[in-house]
């Protein structure tokens, strides 16, 4: 009588495929949530040449629809100069600067209210484009 032997199942699982995947995955969210700034204010810079660099500005972004914001908070234009002494609140005006960023289209009048109070305020300004 001729008994065969009868084949064992194998019970190892391995999970190199299933760390693989794993990995995949955290290089794919990873890479899509970098992408993600739901925060941002849609701006469309001109164009220039020279980039001068500002150590920690202060952030005032103009939009296409003329809406101003400071550090990212909307403000009125009245209420402009009060927003821009609380972000100066702690620190020296006269090291401050103030980095404009107006979309091309916002009507020039807009940009020199915002000048003009920072003039009034004695900072530095730099204004902010797109490079070429």
């Amino acid at each position: 009588m001729n008994l065969s032997q009868r084949s064992k199942v194998k019970t190892e699982f391995s999970m190199s495929s299933m760390t693989d995947l794993i990995f995949l995955l955290l290089i794919f969210f990873i890479i899509t949530s970098t992408m993600v700034n739901p925060n941002a204010i849609k701006l469309l810079l001109p164009k220039g040449e020279i980039q001068t660099p500002a150590p920690k500005p202060i952030e005032i972004s103009i939009d296409a629809a003329t809406k101003v914001y400071v550090n990212n908070n909307e403000v009125s234009y009245d209420g402009l100069p009060l927003a821009m002494q609380e972000a100066l609140k702690g620190k020296d005006p006269a090291q401050m600067t103030l980095a404009l960023s107006a979309d091309k289209s916002v009507p020039l009048e807009y940009v020199v209210k915002v000048m003009t109070v920072a003039q009034q305020m004695n900072l530095r300004m730099v204004i902010r484009t797109g490079r070429k």
